[in-house]
Parts: structure tokens; sequence; C-alpha cells
């Protein structure tokens, strides 16, 4: 029997986007534990945690993190009490304007985000929201849209309506069997839409830098200060795994919990 031939094409294909993906992520993390790193060496000359003891030692970084933490839960709360009921409606009810107003909710991704961005931050210039903690999460309740629309309309449309039917051939009352019957097989779905809004709201930089600044810095802005100053690099790298890992394994725990059909199911799949 032949064996089939050998894909090298693909081989190549998957080991160059395994180098784009995995040595930026390999060359930052060993940054963070690299107290002497100079030109050419190839290796660091010297590893350690001293930058880890500065860095969490500082004031800006646990103002900016509890910052950041406070930002992206409000965020996320807000959208998913406004979006989720918009799900609903757009997933089962037949309403006059249903599909304009749903291709309106999601044709804010179509333009340029930072052109946007520019657009609604003269708009809160005029009222005051500029360099405020409540203008930016209206900035960024904007950008969930897309995951807690589109992701929860797919968990609806994917309920058996046969035990829903069912229910209500037993007596049950719609909202009976919506808690009963609808919600926890939507849950997994819905829970991956906030987890995914949490992560992406917490990591925004363009919203949270144009409307924010000077008042609101969330942590990744000062990450990225930190990266951008030569003499500062280690903390952004620090920060940078310090930040990574817990949402790399949130993700990955959330994935085995819910299944990956949850992921699936959310993202068209």
């Amino acid at each position: 029997m032949r064996r089939a031939p050998v894909d090298w094409t693909g081989i190549a294909f998957l080991a160059g986007l395994a180098v784009v993906i995995l040595l930026p992520l390999i060359v930052t993390a060993v940054w963070a534990f690299a107290e002497v790193w100079r030109f050419p060496a190839i290796v660091p000359q010297r590893m350690g945690l001293g930058y880890w003891q500065d860095t969490l030692s500082r004031n800006d970084v646990w103002t900016a993190l509890w910052l950041s933490l406070g930002i992206t839960t409000t965020v996320t709360a807000i959208s998913a009490a406004i979006c989720f009921p918009a799900a609903y409606a757009f997933a089962r009810l037949d309403f006059p304007g249903r599909n304009l107003l749903f291709l309106a909710f999601l044709s804010v991704q179509a333009f340029p985000k930072f052109g946007l961005i520019v657009a609604t931050a003269t708009i809160f210039l005029t009222l005051h929201l500029v360099g405020t903690f409540w203008g930016v999460v209206l900035i960024q309740l904007v950008g969930t849209l897309l995951y807690m629309i589109w992701i929860p309309v797919s968990a609806f449309q994917g309920v058996d309506r046969r035990l829903e039917e069912a229910a209500r051939d037993v007596g049950a009352t719609p909202m009976r069997v919506f808690w009963s019957i609808t919600l926890p097989q939507a849950l997994p779905t819905l829970f991956a839409a906030i987890l995914i809004t949490f992560v992406s709201t917490f990591y925004e930089t363009d919203a949270a830098w144009l409307i924010g600044l000077p008042n609101v810095r969330t942590m990744p802005m000062v990450m990225i200060s930190f990266i951008n100053n030569a003499l500062e690099v280690q903390y952004g790298a620090v920060l940078f795994v310090f930040l990574w890992v817990p949402s790399f394994l949130l993700m990955l725990a959330a994935r085995r919990v819910m299944g990956a059909d949850a992921f699936a199911r959310g993202l068209g799949g």
C-alpha cells in the first residue's frame, strides 16, 4: 500500500506560522527573567527575579491593574445586560426591521476602528467624557457588540426547540421554559461570549489610549509605555508574562469545562 506523499508545503507553512506566533512570546518571556542581556549575546548573561520584584512593587502598576479590572468588569456587565436580551430577540422573534437592526449592531465592526474612535472622541470631548472612567467604558462598550450579539444569537438559535415544546405541552409557562430549558442549553456559549469579551476588553488599547488619557491609564497602556522605553523593557516583559499566563490558563480551563463545542457554536462552527 503506497504512502501518501508528504505535504512539505503545509509543513513549512505551519512551521513558519509557529515561528511567527511563538518566537515573540518566547523572546518576551526570556526578557522577563533576564537581568543582563546585552548585544550581541544570543542568550542572557544573567537570569533572575529582580525585575519581577521591582515591577510588582510599583504603585502605578497596581493602580493600573485595579483600574483595568474595574473598567473591564463594568463593560462586560453592561454589555451582557444590553446584548443578551437583544440577541434573544434577534434569534427568536420576528419583528419589523429585524434584519436591518441586526446589521446596525454589527456594522460598527465594518468601519476602520481608529477612525470611529476619533469621531467618537470629538463627541465625548463636548460631553466632558474624555479622560474619564465612564468615557472609556462607553467607547469600549461599542467594541463588544460583535461578540455579545453574534455569539449569543447563535447560542439561542441552537437550543433544541423540541424540549421547549415538550415543556409547554405539560403546562410550563414561557418564563419557566426559558429558565429551565432554554437558558441551561445556551449558558455555556453565553459564558464563552462573556469570557472572550472580558479578555479582549482588558487588553484593548486604542480606545483606552485616545479616550482615557491623561487621567485613565489601563494596564496595557502602562505595559506598552514600559516596552517603548529601552530602560524599562524588562518591566513591560514582566507585565506581559504576569498578565498573559492567567489569561491563557483561564481560556484553557473554560474550554475544558464548557467543551470546545461551546466556542465552536458561538463562532458559527
